[in-house]
């Protein structure tokens, strides 16, 4: 190899920079860390459930105690699946709904009370920021290194079908 002038080796650096690009990786990435961080309100929530199963707030109709369960299963079971990368469009919706339900719980006392006293600090933006990661993980989806990827290039394989057929999952 020879020796590169210093712009040569700036450009080289821009290109192996800028040039490639870790999608995939930027998803498996995202689908672990959304679920690290839900899954661990889902742990503290089994650690302290004895306090929260009375202050915690009924949602649609159900009791508080009803509410904690069906909550800390979409914690455990919803972010395991998304971690893995299976069902994982399917596996979205339970926690961003969650989430909605969680920011209107949040902030509907400040709606109606006292706007002006949000700032950055309040915790009703922690949903907010679940929302987002989940609704683009929505629309990219989980990604070539997920579980889904794999069921679907097994089930083209049995179907005797080309990979060109498989859009990006």
């Amino acid at each position: 190899m020879r020796a590169l002038s210093l712009s040569g080796k700036l450009k080289w650096i821009y290109f192996k920079a800028t040039g490639y690009s870790y999608a995939n990786m930027g998803r498996l990435f995202l689908r672990l860390f959304i679920g690290i961080m839900l899954m661990q309100f889902g742990v503290r929530q089994i650690d302290h459930f004895d306090v929260l199963k009375d202050v915690f707030p009924g949602v649609i109709g159900m009791s508080s105690h009803a509410s904690l369960i069906v909550m800390i299963c979409i914690e455990i079971v919803c972010s395991t699946f998304i971690m893995f990368g299976f069902l994982t469009r399917v596996m979205i919706i339970p926690p961003f709904v969650s989430m909605v339900l969680a920011e209107y719980y949040l902030l509907h006392d400040y709606v109606t009370e006292a706007p002006y006293l949000l700032d950055w600090q309040n915790l009703g933006y922690v949903p907010i920021l679940f929302m987002g990661i989940y609704f683009f993980l929505l629309l990219v989806g989980p990604g070539k290194i997920s579980v889904d990827y794999f069921l679907s290039l097994h089930i083209i394989h049995t179907e005797n079908k080309s990979e060109g057929e498989l859009e990006e999952v």
